[in-house]
């Protein structure tokens, strides 16, 4: 299975707009960070987890010509609003619990009329919930509750890879539904506390609970720092992420 991050960045991005701090002018290309999404690929199975609103520019990057699902962790604007982008790729599965959906009927109503105009994305929704498991093809994809402050929110493992972005509060029973990793894919804001999101000390302090073989932070600030210090400072099978890298499980 390929895992590509197709955006490593919170919702302002890396560059923010109208920020002329250091890492905002930063030329290292890993400090250039697009809103989060993974692409999972697993022979001829196309999946996303989010779809942001750097997801035109992102697929030009990574181009597919078939989606089999797209994931939603949260109604947030930088998990949903890249889903008009999905026409080109014909018809798709949204998946999602019930709230979410109802969200983003509300923010595409012309996608879901009674009388479509020609054009429109051909998106059917699909009700998930947490620890219910999907099959698409190969996949086997497994939801897992999570808190966003005070939102409950979605992360998911498929297989020996788990992906839980935006995460600020785990039980101890989620972090027994993931034992056994060989890749956990974790958020990781910034080093000041956060109202809604786990800080980096958080977030190592996290991945040495939960033990996987190896782990890559992701939904970052600028806030954070330099790519190249800030991975310098990391433990052993910890690493920052970044746009366009690809990693197997």
């Amino acid at each position: 299975m390929k895992v590509t991050f197709l955006g490593t960045g919170t919702s302002t991005g890396i560059p923010q707009i109208g920020c002329k701090c250091e890492v905002c002018s930063s030329s290292d290309e890993r400090d250039k960070r697009l809103r989060s999404s993974v692409l999972v690929q697993e022979a001829d199975t196309n999946i996303i987890i989010d779809c942001g609103p750097d997801f035109r520019q992102q697929l030009l990057l990574h181009p597919i010509n078939h989606l089999e699902g797209v994931f939603i962790t949260h109604e947030h604007y930088d998990h949903i609003a890249g889903l008009d982008d999905i026409r080109p790729l014909g018809k798709c599965v949204i998946y999602a619990e019930n709230r979410v959906l109802s969200s983003i009927r509300r923010n595409l109503p012309y996608a879901f009329s009674d009388n479509p105009y020609p054009g429109v994305p051909k998106l059917s929704l699909s009700e998930i919930e947490p620890n219910t498991e999907i099959r698409i093809n190969n996949l086997i994809i497994q939801p897992i509750r999570l808190m966003h402050a005070r939102l409950p929110i979605l992360g998911f493992r498929i297989g020996e890879f788990a992906y839980l972005t935006d995460v600020k509060i785990i039980t101890q029973e989620t972090i027994e539904q993931l034992q056994g990793l060989n890749v956990l894919v974790l958020n990781a804001l910034r080093h000041q506390e956060h109202v809604a999101h786990i800080t980096l000390k958080e977030a190592i302090e996290l991945s040495r609970e939960i033990n996987p073989q190896t782990t890559y932070f992701t939904h970052f600030s600028h806030d954070l720092g330099f790519h190249y210090e800030i991975q310098n400072t990391l433990p052993k099978n910890m690493y920052l992420a970044y746009d366009n890298l690809e990693i197997l499980v």
